[in-house]
């Protein structure tokens, strides 16, 4: 079994804490679901928030959907101008036996503009 680490990201309409916690927990799940992967399979998450985003944590959001022993950290992205509003991107290490080539990174809706490159 490999480490490998999938990323992620999403644009939220609105700074609200439900708002979020629907978001992110969409965007989790998509990643668990995209790479045929169990919250077993998760060793640590990195999440990152835009600094216009104040409502809460994006971490709570994967407690809420039961990710509870695995290692979470939240942190503020760089405030660049011109940068899109309103995105939670996240790093996660998981352990798959994917290659790294079949490892499937997870953009939602408007956020799938920042790295046209990976995002699937």
């Amino acid at each position: 079994m490999a480490v490998r680490a999938v990323r992620g990201a999403v644009q939220l309409e609105r700074d609200e804490a439900g708002h979020m916690d629907e978001q992110v927990g969409a965007l989790l799940t998509a990643v668990l679901e995209r790479n045929s992967l169990s919250t077993d399979d998760l060793i640590s998450i990195w999440f990152t928030a835009t600094p216009d985003l104040h409502s809460d944590f994006p971490a709570a959001a994967a407690r809420k959907l039961g990710i509870v022993d695995v290692p979470l950290i939240c942190a503020q992205e760089l405030a660049v101008e011109g940068a899109m509003p309103r995105v939670v991107r996240l790093l996660a290490h998981v352990e798959s036996d994917r290659p790294r080539a079949g490892i499937s990174h997870v953009y939602l809706g408007a956020a799938a503009a920042l790295r046209k490159d990976i995002a699937q």
